[in-house]
């Protein structure tokens, strides 16, 4: 077990943590810190993993999957205490669902499907909007800065889909 690894496992133990704070309202400071921390060990097991050259199967299931159940949780659980339309988080869940089938798919015909830079600004932009959306003060603004971003969000979501869509038909046609 490498430490990348490790760091993925222990994001996905986070995302209760997390979503518990969220649901019950009981300290958003607290829940925000534990998403931030989550989402840099997102960042930190890649860097390791690249770094060290530690890049193994496991991570590579592992890490995408700790990604997609910290963000998605995240955001349905400010939907339920109404801090996201739910019609935006479910384009961007429905696009995660959709994108890892089709990598699924191409994993399974020995294709990879690498993570493409605007994927990459989709995360972050994911990761302020829901840091924004936690930190909601109207006082200061916040929530409406973190629905602009949850918006800008939804919209790399959507083209960055394509785009993975795209890769897809090119290299699975080559495989063929």
């Amino acid at each position: 077990m490498t430490l990348p690894n490790k760091l993925s496992i222990i994001r996905i133990f986070l995302v209760p943590i997390l979503v518990t704070l969220l649901l019950t309202k009981y300290c958003m400071p607290l829940a925000l810190f534990i998403f931030l921390l989550a989402a840099l060990t997102d960042w930190l097991d890649g860097y390791i993993a690249r770094k060290s050259k530690q890049i193994t199967t496991l991570g590579k299931l592992l890490d995408p999957m700790a990604d997609k159940l910290l963000v998605c949780s995240a955001l349905i659980s400010l939907v339920e205490i109404a801090l996201a339309p739910a019609w935006i988080v479910v384009v961007i869940v429905c696009r995660e669902i959709a994108i890892t089938g089709l990598r699924s798919v191409a994993a399974s015909k020995g294709v990879v499907i690498a993570a493409a830079k605007l994927g990459k600004y989709k995360t972050i932009s994911e990761i302020l909007a829901v840091s924004f959306l936690i930190l909601n003060n109207p006082y200061l603004n916040k929530f409406f800065i973190g629905k602009i971003l949850l918006w800008i969000a939804m919209a790399l979501a959507v083209i960055s889909g394509i785009e993975y869509v795209i890769k897809f038909n090119k290299q699975i046609k080559l495989t063929i």
